[in-house]
């Protein structure tokens, strides 16, 4: 029987739920009263600096590291009061890949793709396996490299035969530490459609700890911001990194530039509600007045272009102004 609480207000279901958790190595505190959820379905971004805790608080859902209090809930199971098989029986759910890949040199592709197999005793060469095997390398587009070892592949290619390892047991979860790390760029954004791809063809809830803002915009429709072991916000990525919170924006590196000295600097958030309103002309218009633009930002959130713009306004204007966006519902800021 499914607990009825596993289900949000909007009747989503909850893959994975953390509720207080706590986590310390003797005085050394690294995660402290975490709590949030993460829907089926989702692609859920945990961001934050090193050290930061996001790589403990991922190994506590997969049950590779112990907590000291509070509950992580899988698939509507508390970890904790697993024993050691049922355990396993939830790891298997939850395929896990790495930033340095964890492929074994001496095994060729389909060799390391299926070693998950091997540890649950199942034969590799089987019909049925081997169908999923070359189904796993068709969709992560290494069909004629099943027989090359890892020191034939590139870092991307490397990081494909890892995902198509964490895809092997067909699990409900797929975990990714700092998956895209040691990549360049362009491989980076390749991997990232790989892992939406997965996501929407296989319907696979899909958990990524990352410091790298670009892997948080192009794919997660939620996020976690952690500092020191706890948790800042919980949002969309658009809502968390497109807004007003210092510790974000000293996160992602939006430091204000020289302003003018004159008159009020105020700082406009388009979001996904006014992003496409014409603001600045309609602003300009309505209020038949004249102000300078000091400083913008617009950033592509899986293709909405959302960000943040600075304008410096004369104090007579400033009241009719903020009146306007209060108005409107903009959000807003005072820049000193």
């Amino acid at each position: 029987m499914i607990r009825a609480d596993v289900y949000n207000l909007k009747g989503t279901y909850k893959m994975i739920e953390i509720k207080n958790l706590y986590k310390s190595y003797e005085q050394l505190e690294v995660l402290n009263d975490i709590s949030f959820n993460i829907d089926k379905g989702d692609i859920f971004g945990i961001i934050g600096q090193s050290g930061a805790g996001k790589s403990t608080l991922l190994r506590c859902l997969n049950g590779l590291e112990t907590f000291q209090k509070g509950e992580v809930i899988v698939d509507h199971q508390p970890i904790s009061s697993l024993n050691k098989k049922e355990l396993s029986y939830i790891q298997k759910e939850m395929g896990m890949i790495f930033q340095n890949f964890n492929l074994l040199n001496r095994l060729n592709v389909y060799d390391n793709i299926a070693l998950p197999l091997k540890f649950w005793k199942q034969n590799p060469k089987s019909e049925e396996n081997k169908k999923r095997i070359d189904e796993l390398l068709k969709l992560v587009g290494l069909e004629d490299k099943s027989q090359a070892y890892p020191r034939q592949l590139s870092g991307g290619q490397k990081q494909r035969v890892a995902i198509a390892r964490a895809l092997v047991l067909n699990p409900k979860i797929l975990l990714c530490d700092e998956a895209t790390s040691a990549l360049d760029p362009q491989i980076t954004r390749d991997i990232l459609n790989l892992l939406q791809k997965i996501n929407k063809e296989l319907d696979i809830t899909i958990v990524v700890v990352t410091h790298q803002m670009e892997v948080i915009k192009q794919i997660c429709n939620k996020v976690a911001f952690l500092k020191d072991g706890h948790v800042l916000s919980v949002g969309k990525p658009e809502d968390l990194f497109v807004g007003p919170d210092k510790e974000i924006q000293k996160f992602i590196g939006d430091d204000i530039e020289i302003l003018p000295t004159t008159g009020k600097n105020i700082k406009l958030f388009f979001t996904n509600n006014n992003a496409k309103s014409h603001t600045i002309t309609d602003l300009a218009r309505t209020l038949n007045i004249d102000f300078d633009i000091c400083q913008g930002k617009l950033e592509n959130f899986r293709g909405s272009m959302l960000g943040s713009l600075i304008i410096n306004v004369e104090l007579a204007d400033y009241p009719a102004v903020q009146q306007y966006l209060n108005d409107h519902q903009i959000g807003w800021e005072e820049i000193g």
